[in-house]
């Protein structure tokens, strides 16, 4: 039985920013319970909803040195869907409204995060084979592991991997800071190790002392190894190429399943979405004042509104592409000019754009239920949801070929009728219409064509079973 430690700064149901916490959360639960006891840990923040504390179980809490400071560090349990969660307690650090605040504040809050992680595992009976660490937050775990714990025999032999969900963000700050709030040693602050660029660097040095490095899709992985994607870190990129694979993330099936899901006006499947998936179409263009017709080709996008996602390609041709037969339906926040930018053309082109500058968990599985196509024209993309739940519920996307993208979505191709959506390779705005349009023509001029794209969409796994499979893999390999 091989016991493995998933160190994370968030997880579903609990908390939750982005993608991270669907990994996190939803993963665990879909390995072989007889090969492999998989448990989470995670910070208990202030903003956790109450009905989620009141079921966490005290189970000790201890005095911890992190540099010169002593900290309270309490350890809480609970069980969800058969997953053992573990939360570490610290009212000073994990206050506030949000998880995540001023870097300042959490760089240090993240140092201590990290160590604690590591000081809680012998009084909770569960000694972990491999504590996989995802993101900057957790960049220390590996540090911390290779300095003042490697003493105490409890603590050698136990692996570590690395996930980069987002090589963007890396958790860096000044050096002497993060030596004041670490306690590290000076030794560790080279540009072998944590430095970087004058500064210190988490996740540098969770990818520096790693036994092993992940990112969320094959492509991802081979890009960072370039100047363009690798954020500054391609040479450690490709300094770790031999211990780096990309696993490609999945989603919860049962969660996003177009014939169960409640928030449907009408629910489908595989077989029957001919006929009852357009009465999404016009419950959603009825619901959002759209145009109310059955035919007209519905394009969807959520997203949060950034430059990474390529609302600055969409802007570029937002007037010619709403000269098409098409209508557009955006769900997000973001960067004002884009929340602007949306507003502005729903009020332009009233009937035929509406724009949902905010988030709602429901009116996304009702884009997702209802549109044709989902339009992703990413700038980079790890590995990317959206276009999975698309997949899932027919919905044919239309995105850039870069990381996560280029591996889930097969381009069509007329000659062999294969392929399962629509993909351009430059980040240029025109070839993206072009896309657009090449897409509408299947639309309207090969009905049975663009069907059989939904069937061989639908037809797809991207559920977690494929990813946890290569991460058994993985974790087998490393423990040995």
């Amino acid at each position: 039985m091989k016991k493995i430690l998933f160190v994370a700064s968030e997880a579903v149901p609990f908390i939750k920013t982005g993608g991270l916490a669907d990994v996190v959360g939803s993963l665990p639960k879909y390995f072989d319970k007889e090969y492999f006891d998989i448990r989470v840990m995670v910070p208990k923040y202030l903003c956790i909803k109450q009905e989620w504390r009141d079921k966490m179980q005290y189970v000790t809490h201890f005095y911890m040195n992190l540099a010169w400071r002593s900290q309270y560090v309490g350890v809480l349990e609970m069980e969800y869907e058969g997953v053992k969660f573990y939360f570490i307690d610290n009212e000073y650090y994990f206050a506030g409204a949000k998880p995540y605040g001023n870097i300042y504040e959490d760089i240090e809050k993240f140092a201590f995060f990290s160590k604690a992680a590591i000081s809680a595992l012998p009084s909770l009976d569960f000694r972990p084979d491999i504590i996989h660490c995802h993101d900057w937050q957790t960049g220390l775990v590996p540090v911390f592991l290779n300095d003042s714990f490697q003493n105490n025999p409890f603590f050698q032999g136990i692996k570590t991997i690395m996930t980069i969900h987002n090589l963007k963000f890396q958790g860096v700050w000044d050096m002497k800071t993060v030596r004041d709030i670490t306690g590290l040693s000076v030794s560790y602050f080279a540009p072998d190790k944590l430095e970087a660029y004058g500064d210190a660097n988490y996740l540098k040095g969770g990818i520096v002392y790693a036994d092993a490095v992940t990112t969320v899709s094959d492509t991802y992985a081979e890009e960072i190894k370039m100047p363009y994607y690798g954020e500054h870190l391609d040479g450690l990129m490709n300094a770790r190429a031999n211990s780096l694979r990309g696993i490609v993330n999945g989603i919860d099936y049962d969660e996003y399943n177009p014939e169960t899901d409640k928030f449907l006006a009408k629910n489908y499947n595989a077989v029957n979405f001919r006929k009852e998936k357009v009465k999404n179409k016009t419950a959603l263009q009825a619901e959002l004042g759209l145009e109310v017709d059955p035919k007209k080709m519905m394009i969807g996008v959520v997203s949060r509104l950034t430059d990474q996602k390529g609302f600055d390609l969409i802007a570029y041709v937002m007037d010619e592409l709403c000269q098409d037969e098409i209508q557009l339906v955006v769900l997000g926040t973001g960067e004002e000019r884009y929340e602007n930018m949306f507003r502005h053309f729903a009020w332009k082109y009233q009937g035929k754009v509406s724009a949902n500058i905010f988030y709602s968990e429901a009116m996304s599985h009702k884009i997702y239920g209802s549109c044709d196509a989902f339009l992703m024209p990413s700038q980079f993309e790890p590995c990317g949801l959206s276009q999975l739940m698309s997949l899932r519920y027919g919905t044919v996307p239309i995105v850039r070929e870069t990381g996560g993208l280029k591996d889930t979505v097969e381009p069509y191709n007329e000659y062999e009728s294969t392929g399962t959506g629509f993909s351009f390779l430059n980040y240029n705005a025109h070839e993206m219409l072009h896309t657009i349009r090449y897409a509408e023509s299947v639309y309207y001029d090969k009905k049975r064509e663009w069907n059989k794209i939904v069937d061989r969409a639908m037809a797809v796994d991207f559920s977690w079973g494929a990813s946890a499979k290569k991460y058994e893999e993985l974790y087998n390999w490393l423990a040995g």
